[in-house]
């Protein structure tokens, strides 16, 4: 199964469209067979967490806070790598910070 901190490969919908592709995202966390997880683009203008081809990305890419969903482990094609401790660390810190930001 998967974990926090895996990096997949996954049949995401994008929000502007119903079109499904295959797409990275960052497992956050599992409860009653879904996955929450955070997307990744290789859009490197877009704001979010960077992660780096020596960190096991195919390119450089950003994990983007902004783009959080639920996908079931049916979606779920692969798993391609996991995320250090260290940035998974980074990871929930700044989703924390972006979550405390909505209540301050």
């Amino acid at each position: 199964m998967y974990k926090s901190g895996d990096v997949i490969l996954a049949q995401i919908q994008f929000t502007d469209t119903f079109e499904i592709k295959k797409r990275p995202s960052v497992v956050l966390f599992e409860e009653y067979g879904n996955f929450v997880v955070a997307g990744i683009t290789s859009n490197l203008r877009m704001e979010g967490i960077s992660l780096s081809k020596d960190e096991g990305a195919i390119k450089e890419s950003i994990i983007k806070l902004n783009y959080i969903f639920t996908i079931s482990n049916k979606m779920i094609v692969k798993k391609l790598f996991s995320l250090s401790i260290e940035k998974k660390k980074l990871l929930y810190d700044e989703l924390v910070k972006h979550l405390d930001d909505l209540i301050s």
